[in-house]
């Protein structure tokens, strides 16, 4: 059980890191590792789930200020404001789904990541 915990939280600690990593990549001329994109995607992870758990019950405020917390911490590590974090966002979240999508068909995961909210 621990074991099986581990394998998910690491598979999808790599998805969002990746969505982050090509979304960083196509939105500015940040040179990024994909160790910076992990960092990012984890922080992400925890400041979703600390702003959902304490507003995420109000109804679409709550998931509203989680999402704004999850682009913050993009904002904040990368470089091109508050448009491009948007579009990093928008970016890793379209690449964790596609790959997300194509692990669960192959039978390896469950659909969701960690670091990429909403997938």
């Amino acid at each position: 059980m621990v074991l099986d915990t581990a394998i998910v939280f690491v598979v999808s600690l790599l998805v969002g890191t990746l969505g982050i990593y090509v979304g960083v990549s196509l939105a500015t001329n940040e040179a990024i590792g994909f160790g910076g994109a992990a960092i990012t995607a984890l922080i992400g992870a925890v400041a979703w789930g600390v702003v959902s758990f304490f507003l995420g019950g109000i109804p679409l405020v709550g998931p509203l200020l989680a999402l704004a917390a999850w682009i913050g911490v993009i904002n904040v590590r990368h470089t091109g404001g508050w448009g491009a974090a948007a579009l990093i966002g928008l970016v890793a979240w379209l690449v964790a789904a596609g790959a997300l999508y194509a692990l669960a068909t192959a039978g390896f995961v469950s659909a969701s990541a960690i670091g990429v909210p909403g997938v």
